[in-house]
């Protein structure tokens, strides 16, 4: 309930969204193919990792209130590419297995529930490993180099340039997805120097989990500050390590607030110049089925000894739970050409849409702008028992507050922020 009505009471979104301090601009259903994941910008033109269609699409963007799709990449088979980097005129993709198409889901929370290796049901043919492209031409993705990774494939990466990628990957006789460092010194052959993982994962060499049914530990990615990377390991929480040498990172510390929170950590975001980590744990079930869902604001003034200072305010306007999967999913990772900052984070929250949120009192966040999207008029993600309802995925912020938001299933809508 909300202020006594039902959702189904509340005034109906319209088709651009509803909007405090966020301005709609334009929306595309990418081609044909509105099931979006990661977005990133390079030269007028935005590239989007799909969920389901196996494949990266480019859109001319010079024009933010009518992009234009002009390219399509697909590496074949059931090859999922949903997340992506871009750099220096270079795009590094993750191929991998497209599990949900491979695995018998009942509904959404089984894919967050179970270790990736016992999921499979229906293996097909799929690449596995990371694909470099020269986006040189930025309505072109010219593949120069391919990195193997016998496994299920990479989930996704960080590269914010420079020499080394920081990727999440399966790899054979592993339960889930650990560390890989990739040396990128000589470009079109990449070759990964160190892996790193969480005990309990290496299932070949013997080791046994102890995570508990129901608790599915794998890294989702780390992203990285200097000498420090930042890790989030989804039910296995958030660790910190020294990276300065990349064939051999080290652990710094590590802290798990699941339970009694309900786990799914998703990204870390660290703020180095004010020793924070703002860390967002994805909501994985429909309804609040799992309780609620945070985005905690974490002090490494002390990295051997992280410390959760506060959360940012869950969006409260409505009764999100009733209709769909409600809480934070991930982070604008202030990546190299984009907004930076330290005290604004954009964050996105599912069928809530996208939250902008001040942080200049670490102790007391508070809102300042959001956009809620409408419910999408069909669904692309095959699971059943999946309920129709928004889900907004990624947001990729420009310098000058231009926004690009993906949907699950719902495609691509350029926003613009007012602050």
């Amino acid at each position: 309930m909300t202020g006594g009505r039902t959702w189904a009471q509340q005034p109906e979104i319209p088709p651009e969204g509803i909007g405090q301090g966020i301005r709609h601009l334009s929306y595309s259903d990418i081609g044909g193919r509105p099931d979006s994941v990661q977005v990133m910008f390079n030269r007028g033109h935005v590239y989007v990792g799909h969920m389901f269609s196996n494949g990266v699409t480019i859109l001319d963007a010079n024009d933010p209130r009518s992009l234009n799709p002009v390219g399509f990449f697909t590496p074949g088979g059931q090859t999922r590419t949903h997340h992506l980097q871009v750099a220096d005129d270079l795009l590094l993709l993750a191929n991998g297995a497209n599990v949900v198409a491979m695995q018998s889901y009942d509904d959404m929370r089984s894919y967050f529930e179970n270790s990736l290796a016992d999921s499979i049901t229906d293996p097909q043919a799929f690449r596995s490993g990371l694909s470099i492209h020269d986006i040189s031409n930025p309505a072109e993705m010219r593949e120069i180099a391919f990195l193997e990774m016998p496994g299920f494939g990479i989930n996704r990466l960080w590269w914010p340039g420079g020499r080394h990628a920081y990727v999440s990957a399966h790899f054979d006789g592993f339960t889930d997805a650990i560390l890989a460092i990739v040396d990128l010194n000589d470009i079109t052959n990449p070759e990964i120097v160190s892996q790193w993982w969480l005990p309990g994962m290496n299932r070949a060499a013997g080791e046994i989990p102890n995570f508990g049914e129901g608790r599915r530990v794998a890294l989702h990615h780390m992203l990285t500050a200097g000498d420090r990377g930042y890790a989030a390991w989804r039910d296995g929480g958030l660790t910190i390590h020294d990276i300065s040498d990349p064939a051999n990172p080290t652990l710094i510390s590590s802290i798990n607030w699941s339970p009694p929170f309900p786990g799914g950590t998703h990204t870390a975001l660290p703020l180095p110049d004010r020793d924070l980590v703002v860390v967002a744990d994805e909501a994985n079930a429909e309804n609040c089925a799992k309780g609620t869902f945070h985005t905690f604001i974490v002090d490494v003034r002390a990295e051997e000894n992280p410390v959760p200072i506060s959360t940012l305010p869950t969006p409260a306007e409505r009764d999100f739970c009733t209709l769909g999967t409600f809480g934070p999913h991930n982070l604008h990772e202030n990546g190299p050409g984009g907004f930076q900052s330290d005290e604004t984070v954009f964050a996105t929250y599912n069928n809530a849409g996208v939250r902008v949120f001040d942080i200049r009192d670490a102790f007391a966040p508070r809102e300042i702008a959001s956009w809620v999207p409408p419910t999408p008029d069909r669904m692309i993600d095959p699971r059943p028992n999946v309920t129709r309802a928004a889900k907004t995925c990624d947001a990729y912020v420009r310098p000058d507050g231009l926004m690009y938001v993906t949907d699950w299933n719902a495609g691509l809508n350029v926003l613009e922020y007012d602050g």
